[in-house]
Order: C-alpha cells, then sequence, then structure tokens
C-alpha cells in the first residue's frame, strides 16, 4: 500500500510503510535529465547531480556530507537518466528523520563552489573514461545514438569531455532554475518510518520551495527508412553489439505486451536467444533482450559480446529468432513460462526498501500516476499470444533495422547485407 500527498506548491510526496522492515529509504527525484539539455550543456544534469554532494549551505564540504551518512552506516548515491535525477539514502528505521534531513539539504540547498567544480570535471571525465573500457555498458550509449542520432534521446547522459570543461557555476545555477522545481519534485519514503512524522518533516523542508515555469525537452524525431549499421573501433576480446528496432512510449497500452515478447526472446536463461546463441553456438557468454521504453519513444533490442569469428553467424541467429515470432505463435507454455518469469523478477527486485522507492519514484515522476506491482502483474497475465505475433508483425520490419557494434572492425559495410528478416 502506497499515500501519495500533495503539498500546496506541487511537490509530490510517496510513502510505502513496511513495518516489518529494519531500513528506510528517502529518494527526492526530479523531472530533469538529458533529454532536458542543449547541445551547449550536455551532461550537466550528471554533472548537476555529482556538485550536490560537494557542499550544502548547512554542510559546505563533501567531507562533511559524506562523514554523516556514513556516521549512519546509510546506502547513499544519486544517479542521472536521460529523463529524470534522483538522490537516495537508505539507512536504518531508526535514522529515518536524519537521513530526510541530509538528503533535502543536498537537493534543496547545493552552493556549486566554483574551485569544488572545476576539480569535479576530472572526476567527471574519469567516469567518461571508465565507461569507455566498458564495452558491455557502453554500447548501450552507442545504440541510442544510432537511434536519435544528434538530438537529446541520442545524446550520451555524461555528457561530452570538451562540453565538461567549460561549464561554469552560471550553467549549474540556471539549469536548476529551469528544473529544480517542486512541481517537478517527488520524495519518497520507503520501509518502516512514522509516516505523520515523516510528512510534517517533508512539509516543512520542501514547503517553502521556489515555485516557476519548468523547462520542458524537445520531442523525439523519429527517422528512418532503412537498416543502419554502426560500428566503433575498438580492441577488445569480444564485440559488444545492440540489434533492435523502434518501438513506442511507456505510455502505449501495447508495452506489456512488449514485456513478454522481450522476455520470451531473451529473458533468461531458458529463453529462446540464450538457449541458441549461448547454448547451441557457444558464441557468447552474455545474451539477452529487452525493452527500453521512455516518455516519448522506446525501442526492442538483443545485447551479446561475442567471439569475433562468429559474429555474422550470431546476428544471423539474433535474425532468425526475431522473424519468428512474427511466423509462429508462442506456444501456451512458453507463454506462461515467461509470465511467471516476469512475475518472480519484479517481486523479487522489489524486497528492499530502496527498490521500491525507485518502483514508485520513476512511475510518479515520468506517469504521474502509481500502478501497484500486482496491478502491473495482471497486464502481463492478460497478453495472449495472438497479441505478441500481431505486435512483432508491427515492429519487426526490415526498414527498422538497427545493429551497433563495439570492437575490431572499423566498418561496418560488411554487415548491411546481412539485416535482413
Amino acid at each position: 500500500m502506497y499515500k501519495k500527498t500533495i503539498l500546496k506548491n506541487g511537490l509530490r510526496i510517496i510513502t510505502v510503510p513496511q513495518p516489518a522492515n529494519m531500513a528506510m529509504t528517502v529518494l527526492v527525484m526530479v523531472e530533469a535529465g538529458s533529454k532536458y539539455e542543449q547541445k551547449q550543456i550536455n551532461g550537466l544534469s550528471h554533472f548537476l547531480e555529482h556538485m550536490c554532494f560537494k557542499g550544502t549551505t548547512n554542510r559546505p564540504t563533501s567531507m562533511l556530507i559524506s562523514a554523516e551518512l556514513d556516521g549512519l552506516g546509510a546506502h547513499y548515491n544519486a544517479f542521472t537518466s536521460h529523463e529524470w535525477t534522483g538522490y537516495f539514502a537508505k539507512v536504518e528505521k531508526h535514522h529515518a528523520q536524519q537521513a530526510i534531513d541530509l538528503i533535502s539539504d543536498l537537493y534543496l540547498n547545493p552552493i556549486f563552489d566554483k574551485a569544488e567544480i572545476e576539480k569535479e570535471k576530472g572526476v567527471i571525465i574519469e567516469e567518461l573514461n571508465m565507461y569507455e573500457d566498458m564495452p558491455q555498458r557502453k554500447i548501450g550509449d552507442i545504440f541510442l545514438h544510432l537511434l536519435y542520432g544528434d538530438q537529446p534521446a541520442g545524446w550520451d547522459v555524461g555528457g561530452e569531455k570538451d562540453i565538461i570543461r567549460i561549464l561554469t557555476k552560471e550553467d549549474f545555477v540556471a539549469y536548476r532554475a529551469k528544473h529544480y522545481l517542486p512541481q517537478a519534485t517527488t520524495v519518497i519514503v520507503t520501509g518502516a518510518f512514522d509516516e505523520p512524522a515523516v510528512l510534517a518533516q517533508i512539509e516543512k523542508l520542501f514547503g517553502n520551495m521556489s515555485s516557476g515555469g519548468k523547462g520542458t525537452k524537445l520531442a523525439v524525431i523519429e527517422k528512418q527508412e532503412k537498416p543502419i549499421v554502426f560500428v566503433k573501433h575498438k580492441e577488445s576480446d569480444q564485440t559488444h553489439l545492440m540489434l533492435g528496432f523502434r518501438a513506442f512510449s511507456m505510455f502505449d497500452p501495447r508495452r506489456y505486451t512488449l514485456e513478454v515478447l522481450a522476455d520470451i526472446l531473451g529473458g533468461g536463461m531458458s529463453s529462446r536467444l540464450f538457449h541458441k546463441i549461448r547454448e547451441e553456438l557457444g558464441a557468447a557468454y552474455y545474451i539477452n533482450a529487452s525493452a527500453d521504453l521512455y516518455t516519448d519513444h522506446g525501442y526492442i533490442a538483443a545485447g551479446a559480446g561475442v567471439e569475433h569469428s562468429k559474429l555474422e553467424i550470431v546476428i544471423q541467429a539474433i535474425l532468425a529468432e526475431f522473424k519468428r515470432l512474427t511466423d509462429e505463435p508462442v506456444s501456451a507454455e512458453e507463454l506462461a513460462r515467461a509470465k511467471s518469469h516476469l512475475s518472480g523478477t519484479m517481486m523479487l527486485g522489489l524486497e528492499t526498501s530502496d527498490s521500491l522507492a525507485v518502483y514508485y519514484g520513476v512511475q510518479e515522476v515520468l506517469r504521474k500516476s502509481e500502478m501497484t506491482p500486482d496491478e502491473i502483474l495482471k497486464k502481463i497475465e492478460l497478453v495472449t499470444s495472438a497479441e505478441i505475433q500481431t505486435l512483432a508483425k508491427e515492429l519487426f520490419k526490415n526498414a527498422g533495422l538497427n545493429l551497433a557494434m563495439i570492437g575490431p572492425k572499423k566498418e561496418g559495410k560488411e554487415f548491411e547485407e546481412l539485416l535482413k528478416l
């Protein structure tokens, strides 16, 4: 059970009590991410998140902040995506009010010290360098750039090094004034806590938050007329790839059908792709498929790390499994197994207070409404084999194929002719 409270200034509070839990989590989320940026400040949303931990009016240094959080035995961090940013702390339940005070201070009162900004630029650039050395993660950024190109949906959340180097305090202040507003902010509290006391504390801390006109994000431009291949050259021991299609937004009612379809394709060790690519061909250690849906666009893709010599056969095998979903109805047994897998994965993933906070926070920030896990599972349970096949036929077409790769290949022309269902 959850409760939603809206303050006079528009700030939303989601409380999800779990009296038997030993912990509690406070998470503050805001409708701000890389899709709200312009090119000249790409990466600022993520950089700002870092700077909130570098000093506030009440805790002027990063050491004061981290020492207090560590002194609580807290798990704490922040994260930035294309469409939202979040700040959280998870603590023993008797530290609830101190954790709320700390996280609210980070969110409401950053000082953006100029010297700290300059130092943190080096940290941000090294983080970008780190991800360049993690192709299994980097391939997702490459795939988005392949789909959307030079528009916010195709930009790296972390930004570009040359842009990071020239960002100023004035950029942080101006961006925060456009986006860190009460009507765009949600505070989520989960686990064991005194609900009346927590609600009163949050209202006191956030009730006077300054309002203003919220900055908007550019609409995503979808354009594709033929299959596209993009290769990022990198000397590596395996080629990392993503192969997939454009889909639709998270508001499309077919999203539940797409989730089941993706699970059948590559959602577990009994999935079609895992069985074919890893068990039969022995060509990859990791192989998966998933759907990633945003407020105004989305995609479904398979991903794998592949032995170089088996790259062509793996691409052909993935394409064959996409096509199989358009040609053959999914059996009742396989459909039931996929639904059960999705149910178990979701419910086990929501055991902890921090995962539950993210679950409700993302829904509120992006959808402005919540569905309980049971409500989502009921939607998934209603998906039929016929709906899966119909959706596969709608999405899986030759002209919509996209292949991104990171590996020793220097160009992708030789793969263009492979991209046929």
